[in-house]
């Protein structure tokens, strides 16, 4: 079927017979300006030649056109008659406006690829490799001859470095070999005249067999290829692509940089790869997936180390730790892109932390465990995707809908899935029943597209479900990480520990799995989704997402303390230890001098002091669990305690407490306070040995600043150097 802003005619063969009445609706759409949404995404390439071939109607650079699935997400369910609520869902979102852009990043690669690899296999795919592209052979095992050919540089060496990504990879190696293979003709005189056959088709010298005759020297005297003085090289150079076709690859993150590619060295194994590089020479811009503020950032202060958890769990790489950056410029280099970039490229620092968008792929898993918003994934935002969600649960609830669960999937593995799902139920229904065959997705599954399933947090499923949604499901392939999956679920775990203390029933929050589109996942998926549903909020909220995370967790628990169905409250909810966004700190008094380190350090003004006593103030709402005070107190006196705290007074979570106060100690000269009973006391035991702190010098720790100098020179005695404390 199709759909635009005021057609409401429902067409069920619009891609066949009804044809004409997609034209109709191109032309309508072009004179009113509307955009034109289609309902079917298997016959898009059909429609967009439609609209091409109709004339008067808008081209897809003036008006392009939008596509939805109500096929495979309801259509084709066994339940698809009470699928209406689901696509009036579906179709409300569709309409939404598009995200507004955002910064692109961008690669350049003239094509110089550099082929890893045992000598057949190397050479084989180099030969492929060769039409339009600029190839280097790097041969760690000689496992057969080389070619006589020389249609590319080939070298024998070890690599010793491999770093960077699409057109700026920079590779070193160590060449320890007695025959240049650039000088070498491949005329064969050194094998002929080598007494004790120590040189092979590979052009390899074995040392073991050679006596040094140095015949083949005498040989190889015009081209001057065979040096057994050489010493041993370390050469540098860059490349833009590399194949590697060694068991063991150069990176072993699980996403590795774009323009990388691990193969098995059978050709049928590296075949697809040598299509994707050839495709990869020219300029190409990809979106900066991550929007970071350094201000936020809870990594470090003082070049001390606290939250680490993007650095954890990214898969590529992209996210380093350097404490001494905070509060500094940052002079750390990258490789540059070309010769025409500089060779000198500032990253971006802040936080302690350095984010290298060249490497991010946008999982945007570091914006989900990220406990305080410094980073955060950028396309769509967490604001505009909480606009698509409160879209769909409010079109979904007028059209009649209940206890709507969101099934949120990547665009990619995730989608194809959900395809798969379809159409085996499609497939299912023109058989007999049967309770071993899938019913497709259930009707109030609402499906919702995403770039990575690691990039929608805790923000947006606590609002999901504050705005109604009985259930956010996250659908994970074999595509994601293991850190992502591991990430969601302790995400999902303090969701869950929240909903289940204010009252509401049921599994909330859970990941599902579909490693693949097999008959058996496909069932296995099918399952999961027939799970019962969850006690949700009687009544809807209606607020936005907004952009600062913290904002948005409180607006979503806001809501949800308002809602719970356990009255009274518990005091406070005990939250897991892992990823826990909220929570308190427990001070050991005895321990505790107020030295105010850990105002200091704290990120986000949790902790502060109080200028007219001695006392530790501390602000709920702000602390983000994430260490710094605990790893900067030099008495070891802080303990985290992760929960989130249900005070009867909505506004004590976010006012401050007194957290640990001491007995001021009194100048003993002009009686004003200036520290700790505590402090000084430690300062005495600790100094009362020295010899410059005997007499007067001890009884000077016991004044302020102002009084130990007033002290010092009002003694009649000489002053001395060593007298001053």
């Amino acid at each position: 079927g199709a759909s635009t802003q005021g057609l409401q005619t429902v067409h069920t063969g619009l891609c066949r017979r009804q044809a004409p009445a997609f034209q109709q609706a191109a032309l309508e759409t072009t004179r009113s300006g509307d955009e034109l949404l289609v309902a079917c995404t298997q016959e898009q390439r059909l429609f967009v030649e439609l609209n091409a071939l109709t004339e008067g109607a808008a081209g897809l650079q003036e008006r392009p056109i939008r596509f939805v699935n109500l096929r495979e997400t309801g259509g084709w369910s066994r339940h698809s008659g009470s699928a209406t609520p689901k696509m009036a869902a579906l179709l409300a979102a569709a309409q939404l406006p598009e995200p507004p852009p955002v910064a692109t990043v961008t690669y350049r690669s003239g094509g110089r690829v550099l082929v890893l690899g045992a000598a057949r296999a190397a050479q084989e795919a180099a030969a492929l490799l060769d039409e339009g592209l600029d190839v280097t052979v790097l041969i760690d095992r000689p496992d057969g001859p080389l070619s006589a050919q020389r249609r590319h540089t080939v070298h024998h060496a070890r690599l010793s470095h491999l770093q960077g990504w699409l057109g700026a990879f920079e590779a070193r190696w160590e060449v320890d070999e007695p025959i240049d293979l650039d000088l070498c003709t491949r005329c064969n005189a050194c094998l002929r005249v080598c007494p004790e056959g120590a040189i092979g088709a590979d052009y390899r010298v074995d040392r073991d067999r050679c006596t040094e005759h140095r015949d083949c020297v005498v040989a190889c005297e015009t081209a001057g290829a065979i040096d057994f003085a050489r010493p041993v090289q370390e050469v540098q150079e860059r490349f833009d692509l590399v194949l590697d076709l060694r068991p063991v690859g150069a990176f072993a993150q699980a996403q590795p940089p774009q323009g990388y590619f691990h193969a098995a060295a059978q050709p049928e194994a590296w075949m697809p790869a040598l299509w994707k590089l050839k495709d990869l020479v020219g300029e190409f811009e990809k979106p900066k997936f991550f929007a970071y503020q350094p201000k936020l950032c809870a990594h470090s202060r003082n070049e001390q180390i606290g939250c680490t958890a993007c650095i954890d769990v990214c898969s590529t790489q992209a996210i380093r730790s350097d404490a001494s950056l905070k509060g500094k410029s940052s002079r750390t280099l990258r490789p540059a892109r070309g010769p025409d970039d500089a060779a000198q490229r500032p990253v971006m620092p802040g936080g302690g932390i350095v984010v290298e968008p060249y490497l991010c792929v946008g999982c945007g898993a570091c914006g989900t465990v990220c406990p305080s918003g410094a980073l955060s994934f950028a396309t769509p935002s967490a604001a505009e995707l909480g606009k698509r969600l409160r879209t769909m649960l409010l079109a979904y609830g007028r059209a009649g809908g209940r206890d709507a669960a969101l099934l949120i999937h990547s665009s990619s593995g995730g989608a194809a899935c959900i395809d798969a799902l379809g159409q085996a139920a499609q497939r299912a229904s023109l058989r007999s029943p049967s309770q071993a065959q899938p019913m497709g997705l259930p009707p109030r599954v609402l499906p919702v597209s995403v770039w990575h399933t690691a990039s929608v947090g805790l923000e947006v499923w606590l609002s999901a479900i504050a705005w109604g949604a009985s259930q956010v499901w996250v659908l994970v392939t074999a595509q994601e990480a293991h850190s992502y999956r591991q990430a969601l679920n302790e995400q999902m775990a303090v969701g869950q520990a929240v909903l289940q203390a204010l009252g509401f029933g049921g599994t909330h929050f859970q990941v599902i799995e579909c490693p693949s589109t097999n008959a058996q996942d496909l069932m296995a998926l099918d399952q999961a989704l027939r799970a019962p549903s969850a006690t949700t909020v009687q009544h809807a909220a209606t607020h936005a997402v907004p952009h600062d995370k913290r904002a948005a967790l409180d607006l979503a628990t806001d809501h949800l303390i308002a809602q719970a169905p356990q009255q009274p409250l518990v005091q406070a909810v005990a939250l897991p230890d892992a990823g826990s966004p909220w929570g308190t700190l427990q001070v050991d008094g005895t321990r505790c001098t107020l030295c105010l380190s850990c105002v200091g350090a704290c990120p986000q003004s949790a902790l502060l002091d109080n200028p007219d006593r001695p006392e530790l103030n501390f602000v709920e709402r702000n602390c983000v669990q994430c260490g710094l005070c605990a790893t900067t107190c030099p008495e070891q006196a802080i303990t985290l305690e992760p929960r989130l705290w249900l005070a009867e007074d909505g506004k004590a979570r976010k006012s401050a407490r007194v957290l640990h106060q001491a007995t001021p100690f009194h100048c003993v000269r002009c009686h004003q306070p200036f520290g700790t009973l505590q402090a000084i006391e430690k300062m005495l035991e600790t100094l009362g040995g020295h010899s410059a702190f005997q007499g007067a010098g001890a009884e000077r720790l016991k004044m302020c600043s102002d009084c130990r100098v007033v002290d010092m020179f009002s003694n009649t005695n000489e002053v001395r150097i060593t007298d001053l404390p």
